[in-house]
């Protein structure tokens, strides 16, 4: 029939203005103007058949078909070999193409969508195809942002994790020193983060989608921060004062990785809440407002084994694991009732060890920290 002779040439001109900028010999993103070139084509398929309702949803399928040939071929540029996600050195060649792709698909993106705004007496059914492809073009950013994501996210854990490697046992300094200084994994933190944001963020030109892509990112790294915070052990007044500067460090580290803190959540909210209780006694802290709304009882109680005697060993300790396998035991068990378990047995590891001293007495902190542990599993 006639209409089908049509669908055909139209399926095979829009297929043809994708063919056309996708050749086998460039591994580059088509360029804006060739964007614009597909774009027109979509454009003047779709109003040529608005008049008809049931053309008009065809037509809108063959343009869903489309958008998702072009994320095929975008796909097929993207680079995802160990280079993509490197964080070492400036952007490599196949970094520089995975943004090209992503801006494309962007632009592309936002292009379609104007289209698709503009068409007045649009059916439903013709609209939902397009739209709905539209969602493979947001996938696919998504993909080809991951690798690079994740490589942040690794290299702010590992900074993280040599605040192991400094001394906070330190006593208070004395009146004629200046306040505590941050130390030097946050100043390591704040300075990658700010490369982060210069070299491998900014050239996306899609800030939003870049934005909530790394809202996770953010968060995490804000919760690894308290939650190795809280693991410092031995802590001293010196100690103290000096975590206190890296907790208002690290609202500001966090900064260029978000619109602004807030947007962080909860995350933001626990690390607002935590750095109080460096300088509160175990009595003020187990009757703090934000433990168990804000800060999770395991959070308190890991920190609280910094306030005692070595003999009452972190729950690390007693398992015979570093921190870091600690640290990845957390992340595998996401459940506060786990959690505390592992908190559980180093407290009774302690009770036991006490006993067979044939102690008389626990540590003051013990009883308050038992409290804490019953509370969290209630």
């Amino acid at each position: 029939t006639f209409e089908n002779a049509y669908l055909r040439m139209s399926l095979s001109r829009l297929f043809d203005s994708i063919n056309l900028v996708f050749t086998s010999s460039s591994s580059n993103p088509p360029t804006p103007e060739e964007v614009d070139n597909i774009v027109k084509t979509i454009a003047s398929e779709l109003n040529v058949s608005s008049g008809d309702t049931k053309l008009s949803v065809t037509v809108a399928k063959n343009v869903a078909k489309t958008v998702k040939l072009f994320c095929v071929k975008s796909e097929q540029l993207l680079s995802t070999d160990g280079e993509a996600s490197q964080v070492i050195g400036p952007l490599s060649s196949g970094q520089l193409r995975n943004v090209g792709v992503v801006n494309t698909l962007f632009l592309f993106h936002q292009a379609v969508s104007k289209v698709l705004s503009g068409i007045s007496h649009f059916p439903d059914e013709a609209q939902q195809s397009i739209t709905s492809s539209l969602e493979f073009i947001v996938q696919l950013m998504g993909t080809a942002l991951q690798p690079l994501l994740s490589s942040i996210s690794d290299a702010l854990e590992a900074i993280i994790l040599t605040i192991h490697s400094e001394d906070f046992s330190g006593p208070a300094p004395s009146k004629s020193e200046t306040e505590a200084p941050c130390s030097g994994y946050m100043k390591e933190l704040q300075s990658f983060i700010v490369r982060c944001q210069s070299d491998y963020l900014a050239p996306f030109k899609c800030k939003d989608f870049i934005l909530d892509s790394i809202n996770p990112l953010a968060c995490r790294c804000v919760e690894l921060f308290v939650r190795h915070a809280s693991l410092v052990r031995p802590l001293g007044d010196g100690g103290k004062l000096r975590l206190a500067a890296d907790f208002a460090q690290m609202a500001l580290a966090i900064s260029p990785l978000c619109r602004r803190p807030a947007d962080l959540g909860k995350s933001y909210r626990l690390l607002r809440a935590f750095r109080p209780l460096l300088f509160q006694t175990p009595e003020h802290i187990s009757q703090s407002p934000a433990l168990g709304e804000i800060i999770p009882y395991s959070t308190v109680l890991q920190f609280l084994f910094a306030r005692a005697p070595s003999e009452l060993k972190s729950p690390h300790q007693v398992s015979d694991w570093s921190v870091i396998r600690y640290s990845q035991w957390l992340d595998d068990h996401t459940a506060e009732t786990d959690r505390l378990k592992i908190i559980k047995g180093a407290l009774e590891a302690y009770a036991k060890l006490i006993r067979q001293k044939q102690g008389k007495e626990y540590t003051a902190v013990y009883p308050i920290m038992l409290d804490l542990l019953q509370r969290g599993l209630h």
